[in-house]
């Protein structure tokens, strides 16, 4: 296949907001796009109209903006087989149910949903696959026309064929097969009329011409069933890549309960979009090296030895890491303009500082900051003045060093207004008198900051005001 030819989509539904999950579906179908010069298309299912909380899928477009997964086809920037509503699509299925109609292929159901769950629970008592017993299968004509004219509700199935299994190839599975024979036969509709996604879902794949589709572990069953409606239409079938599930540390689903499930959560706590596509690009792969903008990955990442492993981890430490690893190489400038909505909320004073010194405390405190919330704890020596601990003191043995400290902070407060003078003062009485400079510059980096790490002793006399920096050296002689 030409690669120019290969389309990919991502189609979620506005039943819920961006999580972990969707947000990987989504990068690798625009990482594949990429590296095959092929198509991505954004397509959004909403046909289960009860349930849309984003009717209009403006939060998912938005998210995929944040998260730079440029789609080429899809709402608002349109295509050749607009619209990319399903809601706005309802002719389209119904086209392709006629077709089935017409080659009997199809059946109408009047069984209940309290009738299907007793079967099933029935079914699951006998310790026998549950499935759909084909009871409105062989209606007679008269009994279907008795219940229409009833208004019995009832909905369309797709009738399995059960001696003839299905197979499909999965990039990382390989050719797979499915024995249908334990398959319900496909709802294509609701009793209120819509379509089911599984009809679709399938439809819209077909139509839209759809290569390959990549989506969740999940969704294997869906593919060997939908499977049987591409031959039913005699059509070519895509190639699938089933996602291994993202699962939490105890090897369950990942949950709205496990923190960094949902997309807005992540950026809340100031996760940078680089980051997580960064992170859910390499996760349950090895790579040379890790840190990657999209560009990167689209050449690194390999299709051809995916594993076909049915879950991966999450772990959150590293998804830190990765971020840390881009904030220390971030643009200053663009750092601290992400930085400062969480600095305002904090430190409403901040609106009287110059962006010239809040660039500087944020140059400075760069290596320190791992996601942008925590700008708010690393900078906070500068706006509040900081607490520390005497047994923390003493653990760099304050006790042990407190006559030469009382030389030292005079020393020091004397230089303030040279903070490289003053440090190589200190550091001259230090050798001097062979103190261990580590552990007098840590016990001056928590009189200064409260914290034993963060930036250098030069750079905070620096960047703290001098009666702000006198102040703090001379209460720790208290």
């Amino acid at each position: 296949m030409d690669s120019k030819n290969v389309r990919v989509r991502f189609a979620p539904s506005p039943t819920g907001f961006m999580h972990l999950g969707n947000v990987r579906a989504a990068l690798i179908n625009f990482l594949f796009a990429q590296q095959k010069q092929g198509t991505f298309i954004l397509r959004i299912e909403d046909t289960d109209q009860q349930r849309n909380i984003d009717p209009a899928g403006t939060q998912i477009m938005s998210d995929l903006e944040w998260l730079n997964l440029s789609y080429t086809e899809g709402p608002v920037k349109g295509g050749p087989y607009a619209p990319y509503y399903q809601s706005e699509r309802q002719h389209v299925y119904q086209h392709h149910l006629e077709v089935l109609k017409k080659e009997q292929l199809v059946y109408r159901c009047f069984c209940s949903i309290e009738e299907l769950e007793k079967k099933r629970q029935r079914q699951l008592a006998l310790k026998t696959p549950p499935r759909y017993d084909r009871a409105c299968a062989g209606l007679s004509e008269q009994k279907i026309a008795e219940l229409l004219s009833a208004h019995t509700p009832f909905i369309w199935r797709f009738k399995l064929d059960y001696d003839k299994p299905v197979e499909f190839y999965d990039l990382a599975h390989k050719t797979m097969h499915f024995d249908l024979s334990h398959f319900s036969d496909i709802p294509l509709t609701r009793q209120d009329g819509s379509f089911t996604f599984m009809f679709a879902n399938f439809v819209d794949d077909m139509v839209m011409k759809i290569t390959h589709v990549f989506r969740g572990e999940d969704h294997l069953t869906n593919t060997a069933a939908q499977t049987a409606l591409y031959r039913a239409f005699n059509a070519p079938l895509p190639i699938f890549y089933h996602l291994p599930i993202i699962g939490n540390q105890q090897g369950k689903k990942l949950s709205k309960r496990d923190f960094g499930f949902s997309l807005n959560d992540l950026r809340d706590a100031g996760y940078l979009p680089e980051a997580l596509c960064n992170y859910l690009g390499i996760i349950g792969r090895s790579f040379e090296h890790e840190i990657m903008t999209l560009e990167q990955l689209a050449a690194a990442f390999s299709f051809d030895d995916l594993s076909s492993t049915g879950q991966i981890r999450y772990d959150l430490e590293k998804l830190r890491w990765v971020n840390h690893q881009w904030i220390m190489h971030y643009d200053t400038q663009k750092l601290v303009t992400l930085c400062l909505p969480y600095l305002e909320a904090a430190y409403p004073q901040i609106v009287d500082l110059p962006k010239e010194k809040l660039t500087e405390l944020i140059k400075h405190s760069q290596q320190e900051i791992v996601t942008l919330k925590e700008s708010v704890n690393v900078l906070e020596f500068y706006f509040n003045i900081p607490e520390f601990s005497r047994e923390l003191l003493e653990h760099y043995h304050f006790g042990d060093h407190k006559f030469l400290l009382h030389k030292l902070i005079a020393l020091l407060v004397e230089h303030l207004d040279s903070p490289d003078q003053a440090v190589k003062a200190a550091q001259a009485l230090c050798k001097q008198e062979k103190a261990p400079i580590k552990d007098i510059f840590t016990i001056l980096r928590l009189a200064l900051t409260g914290k034993a790490q963060g930036p250098g002793i030069k750079d905070l006399l620096a960047l703290l005001p001098v009666e702000q920096s006198r102040a703090r050296l001379l209460r720790l002689l208290d």
